[in-house]
Parts: structure tokens; sequence; C-alpha cells
């Protein structure tokens, strides 16, 4: 582990290799489990005022969970969570032609429809961020649904760190992630 500012990051964030292999998973993370996606305070705000330009974008499914449950929820952890349809997938999940799991948020944003991407936490997998009082532990999630992308990302030497960097970026900054670079570069040395 290493700290930069008030963040402990896991050395796997460094030394695991990672590329989302959607055509193996189908998008899994997005419809296993027993939660919905982590949301951070402003996110759950921001799921209330964009709810009826992300709508359209939604299955049926998820609307009318969104309806019966609101645009997010508070988990069995007590922290905030975007609902669940019959207690599986993400209420917000949609399917494209394939049968791939995707975000209808994010679908939302690439279309123009919102400028909000989708949570972070989502945007940060397989990196987990939980914060405490004094400090936030960043952390490699490994799910064994991701294997593929395990595999994906050592043909490929695509490290976590590098996979997901507009997630770090968003989430700590470019000056953050300027320095987990330069820890990085320093490590393989």
């Amino acid at each position: 582990m290493f700290q930069i500012g008030k963040a402990i990051i896991s050395d796997d964030i460094l030394e695991k290799d990672f590329v989302c292999n959607l055509s193996a998973c189908k998008g899994a993370c997005c419809i296993d489990g027993e939660a919905g996606a982590p949301l951070e305070d402003k996110e759950t705000e921001i799921l209330v005022d964009i709810y009826a330009d992300v709508k359209p974008y939604l299955r049926a499914e998820g609307v009318l969970a969104i309806a019966e449950q609101g645009a997010f929820v508070k988990g069995a952890d007590g922290e905030w969570e975007t609902p669940l349809i019959n207690k599986e997938e993400c209420a917000y999940v949609v399917y494209s032609d394939k049968g791939i799991a995707k975000c209808g948020l994010e679908e939302a944003f690439n279309n123009g429809a919102t400028k909000w991407k989708k949570p972070v936490s989502c945007h940060l997998y397989p990196v987990r961020i939980n914060e405490y009082e004094e400090l936030t532990a960043v952390n490699y999630h490994k799910w064994q649904i991701c294997d593929p992308a395990c595999s994906l990302g050592e043909e490929l030497q695509i490290p976590i760190y590098k996979f997901v960097k507009e997630a770090l970026i968003r989430k700590f900054g470019k000056g953050w992630y300027k320095k987990l670079e330069n820890i990085a570069l320093d490590n393989s040395k």
C-alpha cells in the first residue's frame, strides 16, 4: 500500500492488469450481486434531477423499479445505491442487441441528453473507494465474473490504474493521477 494525499492505495491498482471484456462477461457487474451501485451523496441529487432526461433510455422494468423505490435507495449497509429490479439487476441497466448489459445513464450521456456520465463507482470499477473520516481507501475489487477482464488486461498489458484513468481523474483530479503515474513509473524500475 502507498499514500497520495489522504488516499491509501492498494498495490494491486498498479500491479494487476484489467480491461473489461464485455463480449465474455456480458456486463455481469451490472446485473449480478446483492446491491445496487454505490452512490455518493451528491449523486443522489443528480439522479433525481436528470431522471426525466434518462427515463426514455431505460427499460420498462427499470422505470417501474424507480417509480416504486425512487431514483436511489438506502442499502443494507446504510449507504446510498441504485435501486434494483427484483433484487437483482440495476434499475438503470439496458441491453444491447447482443444481450450485453449497459448503463442507461451512460446511454443518455452519450446521446447528449445529460451532462453526467454515470455513478463514479461504476466508472471506477474494478476499483472500489471506501471513505473514512481521515482517509480514503482505494482498492481493487476482485470478482470471479471479471476473470475474462483480467485475462484481457494481461494480454494487452494494461494495469488497472491505466484502464480507469478517466475515472480516477474524475474522482481525485489530474494532479493526483500524475502522482499515481509517477509512483507506477518508479515501481517499474
